[in-house]
């Protein structure tokens, strides 16, 4: 499923598009270049599920943690990860297998890790306020 962007309006849209389209699926992995708007996107999804709390980049603390109406909300940034033992250390299993929703930006550093089903969210820059995001089942 593709879903257009042309402004940071079409966010909206584009995050109970995403949510209908996920069904059950409670691993979302965001690509993207740097700048794409995983983070952004991320903002928009915690705000349409209730997430009061404020939501942003855990780039130095790896996982954030924000409630919502249906539960927990996992959002994990590996970006400034060295080595696939930091998300050891950080005990990746207990979120990614806890049943609760898990939002991933920079998958690709922990690709051994991962789960064998998730929601692939792929974020392309098309212009300078237009984006086109791809969603895929794996």
């Amino acid at each position: 499923m593709d879903i257009e962007i042309n402004s940071q309006e079409d966010l909206k849209s584009a995050a109970v598009q995403l949510l209908d389209f996920a069904g059950d699926e409670k691993i979302f992995l965001f690509e993207g270049d740097m700048g794409a708007g995983k983070t952004t996107f991320i903002k928009v999804i915690c705000e349409a599920l209730g997430v009061s709390d404020l939501v942003s980049s855990p780039t130095f603390s790896i996982v954030n943690e924000y409630l919502a109406g249906t539960g927990k909300i996992y959002h994990f940034d590996f970006y400034r990860i060295k080595n696939i033992q930091e998300a050891y250390d950080i005990g990746y299993e207990e979120y990614f297998y806890s049943g609760d929703l898990c939002l991933v930006e920079w998958p690709e550093r922990i690709a051994a890790l991962l789960p064998e089903h998730h929601l692939k969210v792929d974020i392309q820059v098309t212009g300078p306020e237009q984006r086109m995001i791809s969603l895929s089942r794996i």
